[in-house]
């Protein structure tokens, strides 16, 4: 989306929200952090003239899109969003949905298995109620501090994986069973598919379900909407 705009020469602003040490470089002037909730979002808005909004923000980071949707609204900006297609089961999957972090905890087994827990370091803690688990964790950064969980084998990587990667990952640690995100893409569905190949269970965490809002799958169509708004003098 970032090169997108800076290829049509558009002025707008690249924000991060600081949550990785070392977040990759944007062709766009770039800020990092917080907004300070829906006022501070608003004031930013009105501060600098930001005339429409793209919300290309992870499928689970349901708060700023909601302090988007809140703040678009209260300042009258167009919001769109830019969101990653949800991965779909095929015939072979073994996948159990739930609707959040705490039903996937209950999915896991009672007796100790070894789970590839495949979603970030933000909702760890919920998982140390079932601690005779194994826990393996991805991180794009090391811990800054323990982790909340008592058994744990912590890998540092970052996307885009690979199928054989993944699979030589799962098997090296004799994963079981996989707890991840319904976060669609191509950067992350490796483990997908090397559970697939290794008929592992895998547990998807839906998304959250916010406020209605136009919702598209593709650069070009956020290009689309925007060069209307434009035609339109909106």
């Amino acid at each position: 989306m970032a090169t997108a705009l800076h290829a049509a020469e558009l002025d707008a602003v690249f924000s991060y929200a600081g949550r990785t040490a070392a977040p990759v470089a944007q062709p766009l002037p770039t800020r990092i952090g917080g907004f300070g909730g829906v006022q501070g979002l608003e004031a930013y808005i009105r501060a600098h003239a930001i005339s429409h909004v793209i919300d290309a923000t992870h499928p689970f980071a349901a708060q700023i899109s909601r302090n988007a949707i809140a703040a678009c609204d209260a300042t009258q900006t167009p919001l769109i969003v830019l969101q990653r297609p949800a991965w779909v089961a095929g015939p072979q999957d073994q996948w159990c949905h739930v609707d959040d972090t705490t039903a996937a905890v209950n999915a896991l087994p009672s007796t100790p298995a070894r789970v590839f827990l495949a979603i970030g370091k933000q909702t760890l803690e919920a998982f140390a109620a079932k601690s005779q688990h194994h826990y393996l964790l991805r991180l794009v950064d090391a811990p800054d501090g323990p982790l909340p969980l008592p058994d744990c084998t912590v890998v540092i990587e970052r996307g885009p994986f690979t199928v054989a990667g993944d699979t030589a990952l799962m098997i090296r640690h004799g994963i079981t069973h996989i707890v991840a995100k319904n976060a669609g893409g191509t950067g992350a569905q490796a483990k997908l598919e090397a559970a697939r190949a290794l008929r592992l269970p895998v547990i998807l965490i839906g998304r959250p379900d916010l406020t209605t809002r136009r919702i598209v799958h593709d650069v070009a169509q956020v290009m689309d909407w925007l060069f209307h708004h434009a035609r339109l003098g909106v």
